[in-house]
């Protein structure tokens, strides 16, 4: 089975300017940087309700529970958001109005106004990367990024691990992607 590509940081800037011209820019950027920010799965992030990413207050949350019905392994777990996913999610949920703010709305809908399932999320994932000329690309590429670039900066298989919601290292180790520049640095340290 192919696995999906996983995008530059180049790259990825090229993505989001791609996105930054889209009608539901704000909507489809969250779900982006949900997915290469939080390492979180299309079904997880389709399946998001705007009290899983707010407080009671407002503010962005410092960790996202994620319940085992909506998680892949039927396990529940714990999303932990960075600063920059946290920026992420307050900006895009200032855009919304009181009503949609409400906690149990669905923070992501189609254009129809209905939640997203995981494969109209997928597809429009899909749409986008193809868009922006990056075949090979899904809605995995960022759950990729996430774990890959947690590895190449030396945070713990096991860390690795339960941030993925994996049970097995083999999982996990299938998910890193190793490139020549990677393999460059490795040996630089000889």
């Amino acid at each position: 089975m192919k696995q999906a590509r996983v995008l530059t940081e180049q790259e990825q800037r090229r993505l989001l300017a791609v996105i930054a011209d889209t009608r539901y820019a704000a909507r489809n950027r969250i779900a982006f940087m949900l997915s290469y920010m939080g390492g979180l799965r299309v079904g997880e992030i389709a399946a998001l309700k705007v009290g899983d990413v707010l407080d009671s207050e407002g503010h962005a949350r410092e960790q996202i529970r994620l319940s085992a019905e909506i998680t892949k392994g039927g396990h529940a777990r714990t999303a932990f958001v960075n600063d920059r996913l946290r920026k992420e999610v307050e900006r895009y949920t200032a855009g919304l109005n009181a009503k949609q703010r409400e906690p149990e709305r669905p923070l992501l809908v189609t254009q129809k106004g209905k939640p997203f399932t995981a494969n109209v999320l997928c597809q429009l994932m899909g749409g986008l990367y193809k868009q922006a000329g990056f075949d090979g690309a899904s809605s995995h590429s960022g759950r990729r990024w996430f774990i890959t670039k947690l590895a190449h900066n030396g945070v713990s298989v096991k860390v690795i691990m339960t941030l993925a919601g994996h049970k097995h290292l083999s999982t996990t180790q299938r998910y890193i992607d190793v490139n020549d520049d990677m393999l460059r640095k490795a040996v630089a340290v000889l």
